[in-house]
């Protein structure tokens, strides 16, 4: 078992056991989150521990940011991927191509559920810059990177930072529910035009999927559906929790063969931890439910690593840590020791341009 990296937090809290919704107190304000309110559920809230908000301490860092000098990668689109799985809807997806994209080499590929909130700019993840600086530096391979939203019929509108979809689009059903269709939608749908019109290596070890909450499950379900497909698997406040039973998955990993996955989990003492209507369901605790799916997992010997921080429901640790989510994850690329190469000694430039 790898223990995850320790993240040094100044906070003083009176407790731990704690649960976040829709309901902040004033002087303790945070954003809405994904997640909050989801599907019409009545649910109850809890203060937070006494002190700074507990997001308080989660900054991006310089990974996370543009760097003079670094190759700038593209992000094409928004393309719309119609679906024959959840017939009638439609799914978004934008590409990041990295100035170092190569179409005579293959590349790996890292696929994002909700892709609108992983790419945004002014977000908490962007991932596309965190792949422009690691690709840069040799610390995570050159790779195509998908930003995809969840389905939608045309009539509905798009996802967007303030309203994830869980009460406009398909997400609950697709991101939520514990079947192989939307890792159909990935693997039948979205694949073949990615295979179409980018050199992407079809080997399954290079396949990463990643997301948030819904996102972080549905992307776990993608791996664990089609491992012959994807083996990478990046969770940030995973809901493994009973939104449509997905707080059996620790059962499910024990009772089943070990699959080749590799996976990161991240959550916070502080997430949404399980008061409904003043009683407390530990089926409906994110960060129980997270903490059981990495020690079912332990058991059964994956290659697990996680990393618990004090934030609430959301993208504000894992936007954080992201960069070190990504080189672990990516750990294993070919690397050559040779003192005299150079072309591997030096930073990854952007591909020369072909006429």
């Amino acid at each position: 078992m790898r223990k995850a990296a320790t993240y040094a937090i100044s906070l003083l809290f009176a407790g731990v056991s704690v649960m976040v919704f829709a309901q902040i107190p004033a002087q303790q304000t945070a954003p809405r989150q994904p997640g909050q309110g989801r599907q019409g559920a009545s649910l109850g809230s809890q203060q937070p521990p006494s002190g700074p908000n507990p997001n308080s301490q989660y900054r991006l860092g310089p990974d996370s940011m543009p760097q003079e000098g670094i190759p700038k990668g593209e992000i094409r689109g928004p393309y719309t991927l119609p679906s024959s799985v959840y017939p009638g809807t439609q799914h978004t997806y934008w590409v990041y191509v990295p100035a170092q994209y190569d179409p005579t080499v293959p590349v790996a590929l890292m696929v994002y559920q909700d892709g609108q909130a992983f790419k945004d700019e002014n977000g908490d993840i962007r991932g596309q810059n965190v792949m422009d600086n690691l690709i840069y530096r040799r610390e995570i391979p050159v790779m195509i990177g998908v930003f995809i939203n969840p389905g939608r019929t045309p009539e509905q509108p798009e996802p967007n930072p303030k309203e994830w979809g869980d009460k406009t689009t398909n997400r609950p059903t697709e991101y939520n529910t514990l079947d192989d269709k939307y890792a159909r939608v990935i693997t039948e749908e979205l694949m073949p035009v990615l295979y179409k019109d980018y050199n992407i290596s079809k080997d399954p070890e290079q396949h990463g999927i990643g997301g948030s909450s819904s996102g972080a499950i549905a992307a776990f379900t993608v791996a664990w559906e089609r491992p012959n497909q994807f083996r990478k698997v990046l969770s940030n406040v995973g809901s493994f929790t009973n939104i449509r039973s997905g707080h059996v998955y620790p059962e499910r990993v024990l009772a089943s063969e070990k699959k080749p996955i590799r996976i990161f989990l991240c959550d916070g003492r502080n997430d949404n931890r399980g008061i409904r209507n003043g009683v407390y369901d530990e089926k409906w605790d994110w960060f129980l439910q997270n903490v059981r799916l990495m020690k079912a997992l332990t058991k059964k010997g994956y290659d697990v690593n996680y990393s618990w921080g004090m934030n609430l429901h959301g993208q504000k640790f894992g936007g954080t840590i992201m960069p070190e989510m990504m080189r672990w994850l990516w750990r294993d690329g070919p690397v050559s020791t040779d003192p005299n190469d150079m072309v591997e000694r030096a930073f990854r430039q952007a591909a020369a341009k072909k006429n």
